[in-house]
């Protein structure tokens, strides 16, 4: 082993040394937090101001996305010293909810799958969570309509936002594709991989499941088959990689919502999601909009849904740029108020950091 190796190799252990001495000051500084607060010490505007800030100060050669997610766990295993969070997510084990929930919270969470977008709302209605994470879009397959529908009729509020993207991965117990003669895999994720089915599987039966985790388990049954489904799916139940990023969009995105009782106080970079109702008589939906360019507010979604109310009567999902507490945002929510017909704000919450 040469001098320049052996003392590189004891630099690293007493940086490593103090490293760990910082974690321990950084801890006791949390568990005193938590002490002074005694309340909720999971604050998300507080979590994204922090890893906003040090992604600004990284100085490299790590990236910034790592400097994150390494601090990211930091502080979740800080915020578990005082109790960890309980959060609930679309399930079963494997999916791609659990991975944006990791994702949001790091891994010192209890996390617990839901079998239903709508029981992630009960546990945490309930509180039996503190914490749900939903998918609400994906940026080839579009808005799930269910996250939309029970955000209008639940008093929970939306606190973060999540935005994963989606590797689908074809894995098998088999050591190559021509073993297979049949293929499990949800629904979106057969039409989000569509062309590379019809290039690569064309004559392979398709057999759609209720879940990416749920056709992973039953490849891991089935010898004979194989599965559409992510990283987590094959490690949890031990299969091979066949063949990885077979998505036909190599940008597919999903994006998720936190809900909780609470939203988030301002954080510097935030978003407001709300949802109203324009009366129906012209000119209806431009009364909706104007307040929003009246007062130089952005708006980066607007998706419309049946309501229930009537037949070919809509409501309109918006996501606006800013927090509700800002100036002009609030000028804005108070003009809609006044114009439209029906309006819930949904929450405030940090943008997306990592």
């Amino acid at each position: 082993m040469s001098d320049e190796l052996l003392q590189l190799r004891k630099n690293i252990d007493r940086l490593d040394e103090e490293i760990l001495i910082r974690l321990a000051e950084r801890a006791r500084n949390a568990q005193r937090i938590g002490e002074v607060k005694q309340g909720n010490l999971y604050r998300p505007e507080r979590e994204a101001q922090v890893l906003r800030r040090l992604g600004e100060a990284n100085p490299g050669p790590l990236p910034d996305a790592s400097v994150q997610r390494i601090f990211r766990e930091i502080m979740s295993a800080c915020l578990a010293l005082e109790r960890p969070l309980r959060v609930a997510y679309l399930g079963p084990a494997g999916t791609f909810s659990e991975s944006a929930s990791r994702k949001h919270f790091g891994s010192a969470p209890n996390f617990t799958p839901a079998p239903t977008i709508e029981d992630v709302f009960r546990a945490v209605e309930a509180g039996n969570a503190d914490y749900g994470v939903v998918p609400v879009e994906n940026s080839t397959e579009g808005a799930v309509g269910g996250t939309l529908d029970l955000l209008l009729g639940n008093p929970l509020q939306i606190c973060g936002e999540v935005n994963l993207r989606i590797h689908q991965h074809l894995l098998s117990k088999a050591e190559g594709i021509g073993a297979a003669k049949r293929l499990y895999s949800h629904a979106q994720s057969l039409a989000q991989c569509h062309e590379w089915l019809n290039r690569k599987l064309a004559g392979l039966s398709r057999v759609p499941v209720a879940s990416n985790a749920e056709a992973a388990r039953l490849a891991a049954e089935d010898p004979e088959s194989c599965a559409i489904a992510g990283e987590a799916a094959a490690e949890l139940y031990g299969l091979n990689v066949l063949a990885a990023n077979i998505e036909d969009e190599p940008n597919n995105t999903t994006r998720f919502l936190v809900i909780a009782h609470h939203d988030a106080e301002r954080s510097g970079h935030d978003k407001t999601s709300l949802v109203c109702a324009a009366a129906n008589r012209p000119g209806a939906m431009h009364a909706l909009l104007a307040p929003l360019a009246q007062h130089g507010v952005g708006m980066t979604k607007l998706e419309s849904r049946p309501a229930r109310a009537g037949l070919w009567e809509y409501v309109f999902y918006m996501d606006i740029e800013g927090h509700r507490d800002d100036p002009a945002v609030g000028a804005s929510l108070k003009e809609l108020n006044d114009r439209a017909g029906f309006v819930k704000v949904l929450g405030s919450y940090p943008v997306a950091v990592i």
